[in-house]
């Protein structure tokens, strides 16, 4: 089935010009009819097929998506509206970027879809820096793996210039221990978001990323 039209691609355009309350009040409607609750409903379809896989995913759309809002408290950007919609699939869904799950927002002007894990704290930094290094050929394995490599290139995410004195060694022979965030992103044409396969097209992203997705909650599960 398609779950969205070309109106959804059209708000999102008409937003990123016109982004203030008064034009989003005079265009609540189109934004629940063509956007809110077309996407809840995808994002409803993609937990149902995960959870498939990972049982431990029980949350709902309304657990998953993130707010149009934008919170402009302590930003200096201060335009009041995303000029997306996005969501997160994970057991702890938008409320944790740290725990690995699988993260996608749709805009007017393309698709981005990944997962990992976004927002590391130092103890889980510490966690999985040690895993990389007590575990390095199966990581290598991991990010280099046909699937993973074809989808999403490899891991991303901001790097220390220095590394603790205990992951040096290690560090020389995987760079990526540096990283303070582990995480994969890709980008999909724009026309994608009509694809009457949509959701199976994103699974096999979510399946290609899946093995990482895994190594990293088996090292943040680990004491």
């Amino acid at each position: 089935m398609t779950y969205f039209t070309g109106e959804y691609q059209k708000f999102f355009n008409e937003l990123t010009a016109k982004n203030n309350k008064t034009w989003f009040d005079a265009n609540r409607k189109r934004y629940e009819e063509h956007v809110k609750r077309p996407f809840e409903s995808f994002v409803n379809r993609m937990i149902e097929l995960i959870a498939k896989e990972d049982p431990e995913v029980t949350i709902s759309a309304k657990e998953a998506v993130f707010r149009l809002n934008r919170d402009i408290r302590f930003s200096k950007e201060k335009l009041p509206y995303k000029t997306h919609m996005a969501a997160n699939i994970s057991k702890e869904g938008r409320r944790s970027r740290e725990w690995p799950g699988f993260y996608f927002q749709f805009a007017a002007d393309g698709l981005r879809v990944g997962g990992g894990t976004y927002v590391v704290e130092p103890p889980t930094l510490l966690k999985i820096r040690r895993t990389i290094a007590r575990e390095p050929a199966v990581f290598r394995k991991l990010v280099k793996a046909k699937s993973f490599a074809a989808k999403f290139g490899s891991l991303q995410g901001e790097r220390n210039k220095l590394v603790p004195p205990e992951f040096k060694e290690a560090a020389a022979n995987e760079p990526l221990i540096a990283n303070k965030q582990f995480y994969f992103m890709a980008e999909l044409d724009t026309d994608v978001i009509l694809a009457r396969d949509l959701d199976d097209r994103l699974m096999t992203y979510y399946r290609a990323g899946k093995d990482i997705n895994d190594f990293l909650k088996r090292t943040i599960r680990s004491t």
